[in-house]
């Protein structure tokens, strides 16, 4: 069995499995290797792994499996990877800064604001790159957790975990409505059936170069300041007791949380529970050190995304399902899990 160690970090105490931990990166890489591997190698065309293989280090144009491999599987699924390492990551990290076990950014209406502000880029044609899509998913993302927090904290106490959930459940409603009311007006609705639904179909390596660095300055950021948010999961009064300077750390995970968040939903669309059920399951298995979560949930994350998209893709095919119900076959229940069980806690 693994032995629980416990750390000491600026004074408080930190339980944590790194045994675990290097188990599950050690495992979780070659696994997502394995799981990409797979998911490219299926589909309407079955292609065998050595295929894969030469066409990833020998790609040969006039070969048509090098063709399908290269250009529409191998992006789609690596961009399925980046897509749920940002949300997995971006979830934990939210959870840690909140304190909030329901904290996801699909829940606390990131997602809403991302998938508005794409449907104001289709109706106003604001612009046509794909750069200018992410950055006004960025300020999409920022506005509706500007809102989420703006009301969780107008009533007396402050922020609570309660407060935060359903201040997102009532901004998320009101953005996705008004999104819905955009695209119904302007005729847009096929245009942003696909961010609605979700899904990295239709992937390409231009989307891929710009969002690729993106999200790994996000995680290595979050990374770096694992160290803090480990101490803010704790309490902030506890965090300004060992001297931390709270509202920059807090600033600085929030900006994090709305670059993987607004990145991610403007390649893949509004998928929700990615970030609410890695976290759960990688602090689970590593204790409470984020310096484990975090890195432990990019690999989690980025394999559960491929899964489910080679999922999508097979069950019904040739038609796909979308990649966001089938994590919403899974999340749901989890959700529903997660909030009886704070019932009881409550109660």
């Amino acid at each position: 069995m693994f032995k629980t160690k416990t750390k000491v970090i600026n004074d408080v105490k930190v339980y944590s499995r790194p045994q675990v931990g290097m188990t599950i990166l050690l495992l979780g890489c070659l696994l997502l290797v394995l799981s990409i591997g797979l998911a490219v190698s299926v589909g309407a065309a079955k292609i065998d792994f050595r295929s894969v293989w030469e066409a990833i280090f020998n790609y040969d144009a006039s070969r048509e499996t090098d063709r399908i491999i290269m250009s529409l599987r191998l992006p789609r699924e690596l961009g399925a990877a980046v897509v749920g390492g940002a949300f997995a990551v971006s979830g934990a990290i939210m959870q840690g800064m909140t304190r909030n076990p329901l904290a996801d950014p699909g829940l606390l209406g990131l997602n809403a604001g991302a998938s508005l502000a794409l449907a104001l880029v289709f109706a106003f044609n604001l612009g046509s790159s794909y750069f200018t899509v992410m950055l006004l998913s960025f300020v999409g993302a920022g506005v509706g957790a500007g809102l989420v927090f703006g009301l969780g904290s107008m009533t007396r106490g402050g922020l609570s975990p309660i407060r935060i959930t359903l201040a997102g459940a009532a901004v998320s409603a009101l953005l996705s409505s008004l999104g819905e009311g955009v695209a119904i007006y302007y005729k847009l609705s096929q245009d942003l059936a696909f961010w609605t639904a979700g899904g990295v179909s239709g992937t390409n390596w231009t989307q891929l170069k710009i969002i690729v660095p993106v999200a790994v300055i996000g995680m290595m950021v979050s990374i770096m300041l694992s160290r803090q948010l480990t101490i803010l999961s704790f309490g902030e009064d506890l965090a300004k007791s060992l001297g931390q300077r709270t509202l920059v750390t807090k600033a600085v995970l929030m900006t994090v949380v709305l670059i993987l968040a607004g990145a991610a939903v403007s390649l893949a669309g509004a998928i929700a529970f990615v970030g609410l059920l890695v976290p759960h399951i990688v602090r689970f298995l590593v204790g409470t050190d984020y310096r484990w979560i975090i890195p432990c949930s990019a690999i989690f994350g980025s394999v559960l995304l491929v899964l489910a998209d080679t999922f999508a893709r097979t069950v019904n095919a040739p038609y796909e399902t979308p990649v966001g119900a089938v994590v919403a076959m899974v999340g749901v229940p989890f959700f529903l899990y997660l909030a009886r069980k704070g019932g009881r806690k409550r109660s």
